[in-house]
């Protein structure tokens, strides 16, 4: 349904004429509903009660009435500029949290990115690559996957939030409004293709990102979308980007309070957290919605799995077969580097050295003090990350390659054995 312009002005422009509440004064205007004279009228009185009712409330001319002072209003932080963006999502969050005051119950100080990271399940590893109709498909995920990452961050940080979620895009902008009136950051989903600044046919149709809504600009709302500046849209296309999103259609979060956690309970959570991390990469737990065929390319199991398919050099799998033609492998190397660069899905060092961070804040949190030991092992595994993102453009022959690739990942797989056993025995220890 397409918005007038000047939604809010026109809505309360209406209110004070009827008396509607505003979310009955939005939608009549959204439906063309004409206005009541009877309400009109009952609004005129209720004013004109309301005025006498002060006049009669206020001090004689010559009594000395003390000035009253107006009512304490909340002061939250300005929104902050994306800055050193590793995970895009955490960061999101981070500058979300910012501004509404939510922060770190040890350190006094907002959430870092790294702590929010580290909630929201930390690291992981998922590759597959596959040619379909002469169409190179290749991913590698180093963030916690396939756990639902931004959920857990809210949940595990502790925040008080107001989530919202509908199929009516009239309630939708409803909620939007009552976040940004209070004035709170909105988090939106959205389908990225449906952007005006996105080029459609450079993104897949299901891939969905979620912005801030942060204000309003003249007719428009203000969006935070990581790039470092803020972007204008209208209301009628980020409702349409809204839309596309089937899954969770509308959803919608802002935090409604700067009450922060405890933090004998954030770190419980961090607990939580460290242990599903490990347990993914480990291969100890069950992936939810994961195939039992597919489980192999997770984790460092995933790891081995990819590095096999690297050196196999006959096999339909291996890597010297499925990319056999030189712009397909070209391709493929392209997509594998891409998605070591990505702040969605990966980042720089595999995003171990964001972990190494989040291991040592989480250090400081009562009885989490050994969690600190295992930050080394974990920023060596950044540099192990590094040397493969680089290793991808070495000018080699493609068997050459494959196989110094191969090498390469073997040795990250058994430091991140070692590293993610290491540290489950900790935290097992600091639950006992």
């Amino acid at each position: 349904m397409v918005q007038p312009k000047n939604l809010k002005k026109l809505t309360r422009e209406r209110m004070e004429r009827t008396g509607e509440s505003y979310t009955t004064a939005r939608k009549n205007i959204m439906t063309n509903k004409p206005e009541s004279p009877k309400a009109a009228r009952a609004a005129a009185a209720r004013n004109y009660g309301k005025e006498a009712a002060q006049k009669a409330k206020a001090p004689a001319p010559a009594a000395a009435a003390a000035p009253k002072q107006a009512p304490k209003q909340e002061e939250l932080p300005e929104y902050p500029a994306p800055e050193n963006v590793m995970q895009y999502d955490a960061a999101l969050w981070h500058r979300v949290f910012t501004q509404a005051g939510v922060v770190n119950p040890v350190t006094g100080q907002p959430f870092t990115e790294a702590m929010l990271a580290g909630l929201a399940g930390g690291i992981g590893f998922m590759q597959h690559s596959f040619v379909d109709q002469d169409e190179v498909s290749v991913a590698l995920i180093t963030r916690a996957h396939p756990e639902p990452y931004t959920q857990n961050l809210l949940t595990r940080s502790g925040a008080k939030l107001l989530e919202r979620t509908t199929s009516s895009p009239i309630r939708a902008a409803e909620y939007l409004d009552a976040g940004l009136d209070a004035g709170r950051a909105v988090v939106v989903r959205v389908a990225v293709n449906a952007l005006p600044w996105i080029d459609a046919d450079q993104v897949d149709e299901a891939d969905t990102i979620d912005l801030a809504v942060v204000g309003d600009y003249e007719d428009d709302l203000l969006v935070d979308d990581g790039s470092g500046s803020l972007n204008a849209i209208s209301p009628e296309d980020l409702s349409a980007a809204r839309a596309k999103r089937k899954k969770e259609k509308f959803w919608q979060a802002w935090v409604v309070s700067r009450r922060s956690p405890k933090s004998e309970a954030l770190a419980a959570n961090v607990l939580d957290a460290i242990s599903e991390t490990t347990a993914r990469l480990l291969g100890t737990s069950q992936m939810r919605g994961i195939p039992a065929h597919f489980a192999k390319n997770f984790g460092v199991a995933g790891m081995r799995t990819f590095a096999a398919r690297l050196r196999d050099s006959e096999g339909k799998t291996g890597w010297a077969q499925l990319f056999a033609e030189d712009a397909q492998r070209e391709q493929a190397l392209e997509q594998l580097a891409g998605f070591l660069a990505d702040t969605r899905f990966g980042g720089i060092g595999g995003l171990r050295g964001q972990y190494a961070d989040f291991l040592d804040e989480a250090a400081e949190l009562p009885g989490l003090e050994a969690l600190g030991e295992h930050a080394a092992s974990y920023a060596a595994l950044a540099a192990l990350w590094i040397d493969f993102s680089q290793l991808l453009f070495a000018e080699l022959e493609p068997a050459d390659l494959f196989n110094a690739l191969a090498g390469a990942l073997e040795q990250i797989a058994d430091a991140e054995e070692h590293s993610a056993a290491a540290l489950a025995e900790t935290v097992a220890a600091l639950r006992a």
